[in-house]
């Protein structure tokens, strides 16, 4: 049973050294410029393509028809169907994220409540009279509508 023990022990460190190594090896590689994994089947100017025969309504099925893929070893077909379909998918929220946050940005920031003998700062100030012009322009409408 001791054995058994000191095996498991030896294999777990042998792991830990593997996944360490490993880590080490992408990082360098991340530094030098390379990512792993595959490389895209549909590259950006294909994209944009696809996005602008979506936009006429083309179905996928004929975009897909219509680029080819560059670089890889299925260079010069047609990408798939899906990969057309998840690569749209992908530029839609990729959208829908930058609007979110440019929603975000267009928020009001919070203000903290000052008592009436605390001094205002230059950007309070500033809100303060943007607030008394929307507020009267609200109450001129309010009487002539």
């Amino acid at each position: 049973m001791e054995q058994v023990a000191v095996l498991a022990v030896a294999a777990q460190l042998d792991r830990n050294y593997i996944r360490e190594k490993t880590l080490e090896g992408q990082q360098v590689g991340a530094a030098k410029g390379n990512q792993g994994g595959r490389p895209k089947v549909i590259d950006d100017d294909s994209l944009t393509f696809a996005l602008a025969l979506q936009a006429k309504g083309d179905p996928v099925p004929e975009i897909t028809q219509k680029l080819i893929i560059k670089e890889g070893k299925n260079a010069g077909k047609h990408p798939s169907v899906a990969s057309v379909y998840r690569a749209l998918a992908e530029a839609e929220e990729a959208t829908a994220a930058t609007q979110a946050t440019d929603d975000l940005s267009q928020r009001p920031t919070p203000v903290r409540l000052h008592r009436p003998d605390e001094p205002l700062k230059a950007e309070e100030i500033g809100l303060r009279e943007r607030l008394v012009v929307q507020r009267a322009v609200l109450d001129a409408e309010e009487v002539h509508p």
